[in-house]
């Protein structure tokens, strides 16, 4: 079993998934997206982009990974 990639080079990669951004996002677009692959070798995991750069590339983390982070930035 091939261990699914740390990061996608460019986040147009992920078309079938739907992004949220963040509700602290201001009208700047400052902030993160976060998307939940449903398919594929990324299913099940959680795709992090920079919300100013859409077109960018997305760190892939599992969820849990991504609550502590939460947690410990809180």
């Amino acid at each position: 079993m091939t261990a699914p990639p740390r990061t996608i080079p460019s986040s147009l990669a992920l078309r079938d998934v739907k992004w949220l951004r963040s509700s602290y996002s201001t009208g700047a677009n400052n902030c993160v997206e976060t998307a939940r692959p449903a398919t594929g070798a990324l299913a099940g995991l959680l795709a992090v982009r920079d919300s100013k750069a859409p077109d960018g590339p997305a760190l892939i983390v599992p969820p849990h990974c991504w609550a502590r982070f939460l947690t410990a930035v809180r």
